[in-house]
């Protein structure tokens, strides 16, 4: 007979993720390092007081918004290279609906974290329950229904026993490189208290191995014959290669066959940018030099990337009727994009494949990608230095935007301090192993072509999703990941506005993050969008009842939770606060005050947006035949 322990399910789950481990390269790690909890009926008298035994040697931290404490879990994935996860525990109804935005953040990014939201009873005799939706439709939707869209597992628990199937499938989506992703399992709240002979064998320590999946010789064979009839490669570093720790085997391919590259925003700090094959970034954000070369690219040899629309510039971004492609990916879903040559496989291991095979290949390009990199270098150099005071001085992206407005927010943010020139002065400062963090507005453009990647996984940038408010607790999920290395959370004032209650998690918890607000009081990447197709700006830009500009101060709000706070006016108080920050112990926010229409402009790019077929202004019907015109070359699938 089974040697069977009674517990209750709350207590089933925890003692179950405690023994979970993953085994990459023969290197053994516990996978679940903790859970992130925000309490509330549906989850505090159940799983919650599950959790309360397990507080010694359990990691487990109090949250502050259920999305932001998930994009705190997401980080952390992210900077330990999918190795390492933080579950993450919410009420039932609204607490769970908070998740929704940070599952589907999870989702688009391949990253895995476990979601274990409360749901309503099981029994459903006390229904409706508080905080439960009724749908007349079923009584068996719940809130928690919204999260199937955006889980790549999802699971309700209605009995105890359902916990073992449910988990171990969970834990295969999470580990499987191919499948990584949000798993969310909904837990009855009444189940969570339940007891159950659950088999000991259950809580046994369970090791989840990945092994590199070794790419058909076929596939192979192919690629190598398409690579040696080609007179312009070019191989696109993505998030995939990051993951699969594929940095060096990259580096040598690269080295060996001088075919340049060029990187997404997931793949960004693979390859160091100071590497004499690397172009920078490609596509929407990307430079010119990149996107100039990927132009004239016979061969696009994409190594863990999932092709947005961003990379691609809404598929412009190459010569498609001459242009092949060549997809090394562990899911094939990405494999198959730019109806490429499919390569199924790690890619570490089929870049090494691929390197040995092209032995006697070589490609040289040195005295172009010297030329292309210098061009590019007198461009950041040009953008370090603008003079936003001088009588000849044209903003970046002015576009619609009078020098009568623009001195408006000079005169209100007190400021004359363009943002390219903080951003390169920010990169010039601090440590080269420090961790950046990003997300949403114009930061992801700058950063992309601007930032010198000077460390591996130095650059952890949520563009999958594009999530306000991902930046603050991203930064909290890097620091709990690399204790011993600063964090600079870079955050748009709007991103700011949308979410950064987390950084009261990073104080309570003594983690130590540093966030840099660029303040030009708007949503100034969506006023260039806005503006530069045709439209009049309109609710873009934070204005007062009269029409004036707002000045906040943000310093204030970070103060108020007991952070240390600068206010950054001038490269000089930019300066000065960074040093004061890296040599504090405390978490501090630096209120950067930017002009508007100063971050960087686009680079021999499209980007594919729903401008309006018709209109009364000759500006947006404009602007729609531009996209029209460009939409003529771009590929249909």
């Amino acid at each position: 007979m089974t040697d069977t322990i009674r517990i209750t399910t709350g207590e089933a789950i925890i003692k179950f993720l405690k023994q979970q481990y993953i085994v990459i390269d023969g290197k053994e790690q516990r996978f679940v390092d903790g859970i992130m909890n925000i309490f509330g009926h549906g989850n505090v008298l159940g799983l919650g007081e599950a959790m309360s035994k397990y507080q010694d040697d359990f990691k487990i931290l109090q949250g502050k918004n259920e999305q932001g404490m998930t994009h705190v879990a997401i980080s952390y994935s992210k900077q330990n290279l999918r190795q390492k996860i933080y579950a993450v525990t919410s009420s039932v109804g609204p607490g769970s609906a908070n998740l929704v935005t940070a599952a589907g953040t999870a989702l688009a990014n391949h990253i895995p974290v476990l979601l274990l939201p409360g749901d309503t009873f099981a029994t459903r005799q006390p229904d409706p329950v508080l905080q439960q939706i009724e749908q007349q439709q079923s009584i068996g939707i719940t809130t928690n229904d919204a999260l199937k869209p955006v889980s790549r597992y999802f699971d309700r628990i209605t009995r105890p026993e359902q916990i073992m199937s449910a988990l171990i499938r969970a834990f295969e989506v999470m580990t499987n490189p191919a499948t990584a992703g949000p798993a969310t399992i909904a837990l009855s709240q009444d189940v969570q208290g339940e007891s159950y002979d659950f088999p000991k064998e259950f809580f046994e320590k369970r090791l989840h191995y990945v092994d590199r999946v070794t790419p058909p010789t076929r596939a192979i064979d192919e690629a190598i014959d398409i690579i040696k009839n080609s007179k312009n490669p070019l191989v696109i570093v993505g998030g995939g290669a990051k993951y699969s720790e594929a940095q060096n085997e990259v580096k040598e391919f690269l080295k060996n066959t001088g075919i340049p590259m060029v990187e997404t925003q997931a793949g960004k700090s693979t390859i160091l940018s100071t590497e004499s094959y690397n172009l920078g970034g490609l596509g929407v954000t990307g430079n010119s030099v990149a996107n100039e070369y990927a132009k004239i690219a016979d061969v696009i040899i994409g190594v863990g990337t999932r092709y947005s629309d961003f990379t691609t510039s809404s598929k412009t971004a190459f010569e498609f009727k001459s242009t092949k492609f060549i997809n090394l990916n562990v899911n094939r879903v990405d494999a198959y994009k730019m109806d490429a040559l499919q390569v199924i496989g790690d890619a570490r291991e089929s870049i090494s494949i691929l390197n040995k095979a092209l032995a006697s290949v070589r490609f040289e390009f040195s005295d172009k990608l010297k030329n292309l990199q210098q061009e590019w270098h007198a461009e950041r150099l040009r953008l370090e230095k603008i003079d936003s005071e001088s009588e000849n001085y044209t903003p970046e992206i002015a576009e619609h935007f009078d020098a009568e407005h623009l001195n408006e927010y000079r005169q209100s943010l007190s400021t004359s301090l363009p943002q390219t020139n903080a951003l390169i002065e920010i990169n010039n400062l601090i440590d080269d192993d420090a961790i950046v963090v990003a997300a949403a507005g114009s930061l992801p453009g700058d950063l992309e072509r601007l930032w010198q990647s000077t460390g591996f996984n130095t650059y952890n940038m949520e563009y999958g999703y594009s999530t306000m408010g991902y930046e603050i607790a991203g930064a909290l999920g890097a620091k709990i990941a690399e204790q011993n290395k600063e964090v600079y959370a870079l955050v748009g004032d709007g991103s700011f506005l949308m979410l950064h209650t987390e950084l009261l998690t990073a104080l309570q918890y003594n983690y130590k993050i540093n966030i840099l607000l660029f303040d030009n009081s708007g949503y100034g990447c969506i006023n260039n969008l806005q503006m530069g197709n045709g439209s009049d700006s309109f609710c873009t830009e934070l204005l007062d009842n009269e029409g004036n500009v707002m000045n906040i101060d943000y310093a204030k709000v970070a103060e108020g939770y007991g952070a240390n706070t600068f206010k950054v006016k001038s490269a000089e108080d930019l300066k000065n606060a960074l040093s004061a920050a890296k040599n504090s112990k405390q978490s501090t926010l630096i209120d950067i005050k930017v002009l508007p229409k100063t971050m960087t402009g686009d680079y021999s790019s499209f980007w594919h947006v729903g401008v309006s077929q018709d209109s009364d202004k000759n500006s947006v019907n404009k602007a729609r035949e531009s996209i029209d015109q460009h939409l003529l070359n771009a590929k249909r699938y």
